[in-house]
């Protein structure tokens, strides 16, 4: 797909929206802050990140990146790379994935049944928070988008509503890097099976009109997705303001930050991205902000390097 100037600043936006956000809330990570706290890229928080250091976050979602070019995801390249990070001793990862990246697993179809394999608590906000980068290797693609959303996400969480909620949030990623705009969720459920319509229609509707009261478990994809909608809609798509409601919002805020980065990235484009955060952007696998942009190409142009 030849994509014009403004579609190429949104794709890329995808990216180094979920990188600016994660980064941004790393350092408030498991706090609420209070209405006078400055919100900035410090650093700091649980681990001990650098100002402009991406966590577990988008450290996925560019092993995610990795498996992907235009039209196709390499599941078995995506557990691979999860592999290669666990691998690295990450000082942040989620106790779901951990549980099934421990396993070391060979191939997609071992991971995924790894997954499946695990009781209790499933629905953790892990794969949504690294689903962002689907939506670039399927933008001719709505269903294909959709399928590999959701496969992507079964390596790790073998979970409905986490499933749904990576193919919910890659449409809407997609859908906004064409045409700039945040209707992609509700267009994806007017046509989703009517159990699926029924049970996220509601939540989205609370997202809207509600606080970050009323969805406080932000550690649970559900409560993720209605945080990051919130603060989406909220702010009307302001970017920076976004991701500070994220933030503001506390508990798990800089999953819930990168997700909502991924979504507004890739509506109003990475040039809406302050500059001085984008400057400052780094993480695994030994990567900065400038690099986004190349990424993000390779992926959607079968040609580049």
């Amino acid at each position: 797909m030849r994509l014009s100037e403004q579609q190429l600043d949104r794709a890329t936006g995808v990216l180094v929206g979920t990188a600016a956000g994660d980064a941004l809330g790393a350092g408030y990570e498991f706090t609420h802050p209070s209405a006078d706290t400055r919100i900035f890229m410090k650093g700091g928080g649980t681990f001990d990140w650098a100002p402009g250091e991406w966590t577990d976050d988008t450290s996925m979602a560019m092993c995610v990146a990795r498996g992907l070019s235009s039209g196709r995801a390499d599941l078995d390249a995506i557990a691979a790379e999860f592999v290669r990070w666990y691998d690295s001793n990450p000082p942040d990862i989620g106790n779901q994935t951990r549980a099934v990246l421990s396993a070391r697993s060979t191939s997609a179809q071992a991971m995924t049944r790894k997954a499946a394999s695990l009781s209790g608590r499933t629905g953790g906000n892990g794969s949504l928070m690294r689903t962002a980068p689907v939506a670039l290797a399927f933008l001719d693609d709505a269903a294909g988008c959709v399928d590999a959303a959701g496969a992507i996400g079964d390596l790790t969480h073998h979970d409905e509503r986490a499933r749904e909620a990576c193919q919910l949030w890659s449409f809407a990623i997609r859908h906004a890097v064409l045409t700039g705009t945040l209707d992609g969720m509700r267009l994806y459920l007017a046509d989703a099976p009517a159990s699926t319509n029924d049970y996220w229609s509601p939540l989205l509707d609370i997202a809207e009109t509600g606080t970050p009261a009323d969805f406080p478990n932000n550690g649970w994809v559900v409560h993720a997705l209605q945080t990051a909608w919130w603060a989406i809609t909220t702010t009307g798509g302001d970017v920076p303001a976004t991701l500070e409601y994220c933030v503001r919002a506390g508990n798990d805020t800089d999953t819930t930050a990168a997700i909502a980065g991924g979504l507004v990235g890739a509506c109003r484009g990475a040039t809406a991205v302050p500059s001085e955060w984008v400057e400052i952007l780094h993480g695994y696998p030994d990567a900065t902000g400038a690099d986004l942009g190349t990424i993000t190409r390779r992926i959607i142009d079968p040609a580049t390097p």
